[in-house]
């Protein structure tokens, strides 16, 4: 029995696998395959690291059994593509290499196949669904053959058995999500009027059946199969938890696992359901497990924004799952289940659902996460510790990309000082200590001020590095982490007493007054005003652009949406500040006519602009110094991080 977390601890018999933990990889986008559609090298570095930190099952997403109808984005295998076997064969085995078993999700995109391709119309692709229809962005879907039915079925078979052959240990169904089988099987998109769809629950499950069949003949009794479905569908039309649990009825005992997720991925708002934002409490779609378990002998798993063993330890004990599911979890930290399952609660990193990985994901392809710098580069990060010869390094700012540097410098064995001129380490995520959904990113500035204060590193708070004490150091390396400074609009009475900046925020309650007019409706303009909002503070928000918070992830954007639903907030979009008076806001409207919001406090959220003075004051003070963080680039968590950690690395 484990000491620390003995119910998330304990081994499960899973078909014909005996998971160590309960504790399990549900599949994330990995770095982009090759151009055949197979892993590379540094998707199998990628896939190593989370077999390393401790998981019983790492499964790899995702497989396409039926390429020519069923590939909807370039992060998918070919698994009816022989070629794609050796690269199979390798990632297994180097995941067994870490006691952990491997799984591979099976998927098909149906109507959705070639939206993310490079033909992003899908127009080199005939699309296939349920039904015919026009979807909104244009593209034509034609009503799926029963033929093709039969034959995309197969395949699915067919693609379990080169799975089984490659070495893994287990294989997942991905009927969820919006993807073809849950298309199949949702009343919202399956009104087809012959046996494969309609009104009937017997009917629109049919193909997800046949499918299952098909997989079990192909790899025997024994081997585990594992079910996605998504225990309700958020959607108009679509099915609730009653109809999940119908679902995951009609495959009780057909199956091995139940993996109970939510939503329709497809639909904007859906998408933070299946993904949890910030803005929800943690593990909010555990309850529509409970509830399936409710109703099946099949082991179930609940997935969806967990980052905390102790509630994971609740979950199991309670009885409302038997495994817990986690992705996004392992990119803050890949070490997570071993550090608690250890006694090293306290050294986890948590994920902070801030959409990072999303972002990065969906903009430019790549894998990041905000708060480890070692994601997407897993496999040149094997040879980065290089040997060195000790150096006396300097870092000047104690932020996310001061403290990131001074340990990767200290790590790599160097004398570091780090300088931070307040009383204590985080910079600007020190703003979001009050902010009920940054929690989790204020938590990580804590647990990286600790992990500073424990490295060795000469810590001096208090203290600005000038030009002065910075040549009586005589350093080698100079990491320059000063941040950023705000930019304050050149208005009539922006000196006034009711105008205040961001660190209006940083106590509890805030000091600002019952009505608050906000400058700026960026990404922090805007969760400001949630914030407040939520306070029953009557909010305000002036914003010079066409749109609130364009420099928000779009996923996390989504969130900001939903709550801004909920609340009152006064969004005021090609709208100027004008002038601040003694009433509150002067600003000119879009047909350029003046009016007055009436506030008691005016709240400065303008931007922020490099602290270049600072910077020139010390840039010349070592042989080697560069910037890191908001100081040389004003942006986000992720882009200090990964600048002080591998800036440190090249010293």
């Amino acid at each position: 029995m484990n000491r620390y977390y003995p119910n998330l601890g304990s081994p499960i018999r899973i078909g014909g696998l005996t998971f160590k933990n309960r504790i399990v990889n549900s599949p994330m986008a990995p770095p982009d395959f090759g151009p055949d559609s197979a892993l590379t090298r540094y998707n199998m570095a990628y896939y190593d690291l989370r077999a390393r930190g401790g998981v019983a099952l790492v499964t790899i997403s995702e497989g396409i059994v039926h390429m020519a109808t069923g590939r909807s984005h370039t992060k998918q295998l070919a698994l009816d593509n022989p070629l794609t076997i050796p690269s199979l064969a390798d990632t297994a085995q180097i995941i067994h290499n870490h006691g952990c078993y491997a799984s591979i999700e099976l998927s098909h995109g149906g109507k959705y196949a070639g939206s993310r391709t490079q033909d992003p119309t899908g127009k080199g692709i005939r699309r296939y669904g349920p039904i015919s229809e026009t979807l909104a962005d244009g593209a034509v879907i034609h009503e799926m053959p029963e033929e093709l039915i039969y034959e995309i079925a197969e395949s699915f078979g067919a693609a379990a058995a080169v799975a089984k052959h490659a070495g893994f240990d287990m294989v997942m169904i991905h009927a969820a999500h919006g993807w073809l089988l849950h298309q199949f099987m949702s009343p919202a998109t399956n009104t087809r009027g012959d046996r494969w769809g309609g009104a009937s629950h017997e009917d629109r499950m049919r193909f997800t059946l046949l499918v299952i069949q098909k997989i079990r003949e192909a790899v025997g009794p024994s081997f585990p199969i594992e079910f996605r479905m998504s225990g309700a569908e958020y959607i108009e039309g679509g099915y609730g938890v009653e109809g999940g649990a119908e679902i995951a009825k009609s495959v009780d005992g057909k199956v091995d696992l139940i993996h109970v997720s939510a939503g329709v991925h497809e639909n904007h708002d859906a998408f933070v359901i299946t993904h949890p934002s910030m803005f929800v409490p943690h593990g909010s779609n555990v309850h529509l497990a409970a509830e399936i378990k409710r109703h099946v002998k099949t082991p179930v798993a609940t997935v969806g924004g967990l980052n905390d063993p102790d509630h994971m330890e609740d979950i199991i004990a309670s009885g409302q799952a038997d495994i817990v599911e986690i992705a996004r979890q392992l990119l803050a930290d890949p070490y997570f289940p071993q550090k608690a399952l250890t006694g090293r609660k306290s050294d986890i990193t948590k994920c902070c659902r801030c959409f990072t990985c999303f972002d990065r994901l969906l903009t430019t392809r790549v894998s990041r996460c905000a708060l480890n710098p070692v994601i997407g580069r897993e496999y040149d990060h094997q040879f980065a510790f290089r040997p060195t010869e000790r150096k006396r390094v300097v870092v000047a700012g104690g932020g996310p990309g001061g403290m990131a540097a001074a340990l990767s410098a200290r790590a790599r064995g160097h004398e570091v000082v780090l300088f931070e001129k307040k009383d204590r380490l985080g910079g600007q995520l020190l703003s979001e200590e009050f902010l009920p959904f940054k929690a989790d990113l204020f938590a990580y500035a804590v647990q990286q001020a600790r992990r500073v204060a424990e490295s060795g590193v000469d810590l001096r708070l208090g203290t600005e590095l000038g030009p002065e004490l910075l040549e009586s150091l005589a350093p080698d390396a100079l990491v320059i982490a000063v941040g950023a400074l705000p930019i304050i609009p050149a208005i009539p009475g922006i000196g006034g007493g009711n105008v205040v900046g961001l660190d209006a925020l940083h106590a509890n309650p805030p000091a600002v007054g019952r009505r608050v007019a906000i400058i700026g409706g960026g990404l922090v303009g805007t969760e400001a005003a949630v914030y407040l909002d939520g306070l029953g503070r009557e909010v305000s928000v002036v914003e010079m652009r066409g749109g609130y918070a364009l420099d928000a992830a779009e996923m996390h954007k989504t969130g900001l949406e939903l709550e801004l639903r909920k609340g009152r907030v006064d969004m005021r979009l090609n709208t100027k500040a004008r002038a601040v008076a003694a009433e509150g806001l002067l600003c000119e409207g879009p047909d350029g006519a003046e009016f007055l919001i009436e506030a008691d406090t005016v709240l400065v959220a303008a931007g922020m602009r490099p602290d270049m003075e600072t910077v020139e004051a010390l840039r010349y003070g070592a042989p080697l110094a560069f910037c890191v963080g908001d100081c040389f680039r004003t942006g986000k968590v992720v882009d200090a991080v990964y600048g002080g950690y591998y800036g440190a690395l090249d010293i």
